[in-house]
């Protein structure tokens, strides 16, 4: 099983991610939002499966910096898909996409583990 791990390597929420991945042989592959800026499809793929409100970190600096205006422009996937591809930090991370097209936010480590162990079996 491979997985899609989303995400900004020097976050340290990301490292934990990794480390639990490796401990438990997973095979990922990782995309830095740094390195690839999300998609417009990507994050409508997102916004369909868990929700807008669960894509963007409303508790990072990034968001924080942001003016009214702008966060105000996250409510609707027109104005918030622009935004949040020229500020790709503040997707939540990490967002873990499954082979079957399930998708995980956050560092949630029972959840991660029992999807694994479902997969696997």
């Amino acid at each position: 099983m491979s997985i899609q791990v989303y995400g900004i390597k020097n976050c340290n929420t990301m490292k934990k991610a990794f480390q639990l991945l490796e401990q438990e042989g997973v095979s990922y592959n990782f995309i830095d939002y740094k390195k690839q800026k999300p998609s417009e499809d990507l994050l409508q793929e997102f916004s369909e499966k868990i929700g807008l409100d669960q894509v963007v970190n409303k508790k990072g600096t990034t968001y924080r910096k942001l003016s009214e205006e702008q966060k105000a422009a996250l409510d609707s996937e027109v104005t918030a898909f622009p935004l949040i591809m020229e500020n790709s930090s503040m997707i939540k991370r990490p967002i873990l996409r499954f082979p079957d097209g399930t998708l995980i936010v956050g560092l949630q480590e029972q959840e991660i583990l029992g999807k694994i162990k479902a997969a696997g079996s």
